[in-house]
């Protein structure tokens, strides 16, 4: 208790209580501490472990009313508490209420919490949205050639940062921004909900994220990520609205997320063309388990297109899919460079696909005509077990680079039952190379049949 005396002493905000903070940092933070996990090369439970100081969002003239503008509120809380980063760091709590905001930046040592009832609006001024420069790995932005709009909660160069509740809601208000994208009416790029840039021990957990004006979330040049258990939901039709983004990334580990989306569910990303060439960050050590997505129009798992830092060392197991239009793309092209490799996926659960896999090398957009026409990606060690996917109109497209074909792919244990009107050719092969085992139907002849029994590899310490 004399801890907390000391504390509370220490606290420079008006009205803040310190006995009902003391009861809400017990129940939050212990809450948050109990639903990480553990990774491989960090503790992901050490993220956000320890809050020291608390407040709420309504005693810094929070209102949540649907109608008034909360973005100073955010931005005072969070610039307040930010000065406990010595002493264990800080939460927010958000109540319940609809909390109308235009961006806010977070700060290190910090969890933003989210009441069960609690809704964070989108702003829909677009005088509250700051523009950015673009990602450096990308050269510009993916809407428009220049800036981008600063996503809705946002960080850079930050530690040990916490995004959660216990399954509370961040509504983008995404129609205003998708009509105006499709209308050609954007200067710049659209938002996203949030992006957390060039930081570590980075937590987004148990949240419901809705109607994002573009991609949901995207860990940018960040390592040692946890994104767990939240649920992401976009009219299927909606333009852009990817999932979760992992981009120039290591050590995340994707779970139990639930995605519909008008975009890929899962889109892997490391810089477009030459500007992430020179820019040189992979994603590697990427772990996805328990995904359920539903994408009619995109992948559950893509892997690009924006590649061009390379992409290593990626394990996916135990995905559904449900009427989505692939379940494992990689999208590529002459200009792209460097890699995709050392790729191990196992346990998909398929219903209702255009196609299974998907793997091409003719996907050329470009952010602009000085891209390398000699910069040729390499895509290989592609290993794919334990599929079963129904109701599937065509198997496959596998189409690699002439000349520069995709190699060491592996597909074994796959039982793909078709559609009442399935493709003439189900299997389409060109410019690839590798083995399948047990594989129905009989795969093309380039993915050559090593028989019943030959698993591709997963590595177990995944």
């Amino acid at each position: 208790m004399e801890i907390w005396t000391a504390l509370a002493s220490k606290m420079a905000f008006g009205n803040i209580l310190f006995l009902g903070l003391l009861v809400v940092w017990i129940n939050i933070n212990g809450a948050a501490s109990r639903k990480a996990r553990v990774s491989d090369s960090f503790d992901a439970s050490s993220i956000g472990s320890g809050r020291t100081s608390s407040a709420s969002l309504t005693d810094f003239g929070g209102v949540g009313d649907g109608v008034t503008s909360n973005t100073q509120a955010f931005q005072d809380a969070i610039d307040t508490l930010s000065q406990y980063a010595p002493y264990g760091g800080s939460l927010l709590f958000v109540p319940p209420g609809k909390w109308l905001t235009g961006p806010f930046n977070l700060t290190s040592h910090f969890t933003l919490y989210l009441h069960k009832d609690a809704t964070i609006l989108a702003s829909q001024n677009v005088n509250e949205w700051a523009t950015i420069d673009p990602l450096p790995s990308y050269g510009r932005g993916r809407d428009a050639n220049g800036e981008r709009y600063i996503s809705l909660i946002f960080g850079t160069n930050l530690t040990d940062v916490v995004i959660t509740g216990n399954n509370g809601t961040v509504d983008g208000q995404g129609v205003t921004w998708w009509d105006k994208f499709k209308n050609g009416e954007l200067k710049y790029t659209r938002p996203y909900l949030i992006e957390m840039m060039f930081s570590q021990q980075v937590q987004i957990s148990n949240i419901t994220l809705v109607n994002s004006p573009n991609w949901n979330v995207h860990p940018v040049y960040c390592s040692n990520v946890v994104i767990q258990g939240i649920t992401i939901l976009a009219p299927v039709k909606s333009p852009n609205t990817d999932g979760i983004n992992p981009d120039s990334c290591t050590n995340t580990r994707i779970e139990d997320c639930y995605i519909v989306s008008g975009d890929d569910c899962i889109a892997v990303k490391s810089g477009w063309d030459q500007y992430g060439i020179k820019f040189g960050m992979p994603t590697k050590k990427l772990v996805i388990r328990r995904l359920t997505c539903i994408s009619p129009f995109s992948a559950v798992i893509a892997l690009g297109s924006e590649m061009s830092g390379g992409i290593e060392d990626v394990k996916a197991e135990d995905i559904t899919g449900i009427s989505s239009e692939s379940a494992v793309r990689i999208k590529t092209a002459v200009g792209r460079g460097n890699y995709v490799k050392d790729v191990y996926v196992r346990r998909m659960t398929m219903k209702t696909m255009k196609m299974v896999f998907w793997m091409a090398g003719n996907y050329g957009s470009h952010p602009d005509d000085d891209y390398d026409r000699y910069a040729f990606p390499v895509i290989k060690n592609i290993n794919i077990r334990d599929v079963v996917a129904e109701n599937v109109t065509m198997a496959a497209r596998l189409e690699g680079i002439r000349g520069h074909p995709f190699s060491d792919i592996c597909l074994s244990n796959v039982t793909i039952g078709l559609s009442i009107k399935p493709r003439r050719i189900l299997w389409n092969c060109t410019e690839i190379y590798g083995v399948s085992s047990n594989v129905t139907p009989k795969p093309c002849m380039l993915l050559k049949d090593e028989g019943p029994g030959n698993s591709c590899k997963f590595p177990e310490a995944a």
